[in-house]
């Protein structure tokens, strides 16, 4: 783990773990462990999108936009914070999925100039 991945991960821990990771599992429950069926039901909304780009492989997830408070409150404004973002998706996944090898690159973000924030991730 990298100097900038363990300075993010409790930051981002602490941002989802309380909502993001219990609805995330309990869609998934519903979904029987299915990423796919959950994305498929689950992966179109204001706040989250998740596009299956290879099933139970690849896909690509995140936000219409910027949904991050320090980014809003115009406390954090380099594209360096979007690895919070990473490391959030990086912990749900690994909660869900603990026996699967998972990978989450950022693609583009609001802090660098995108209007969505877009990660891709693949489980090996």
């Amino acid at each position: 783990m990298t100097v900038r991945e363990k300075l993010y991960r409790p930051c981002a821990v602490n941002c989802v773990q309380n909502f993001v990771l219990k609805e995330q599992q309990r869609q998934f429950a519903e979904c029987n462990g299915d990423l796919d069926l959950q994305y498929e039901k689950y992966g179109k909304s204001e706040y989250f999108f998740a596009d299956i780009v290879e099933r139970s492989h690849v896909y690509e997830i995140g936000y219409p936009r910027c949904l991050c408070p320090m980014v809003e409150s115009g406390f954090a404004i380099s594209p360096v914070h979007c690895e919070c973002s990473r490391q959030s998706i990086l912990y749900v996944l690994q909660t869900l999925m603990p026996d699967k090898e998972i990978h989450v690159e950022m693609m583009h973000t609001v802090l660098t100039g995108s209007d969505e924030c877009r990660f891709r991730v693949t489980l090996k």
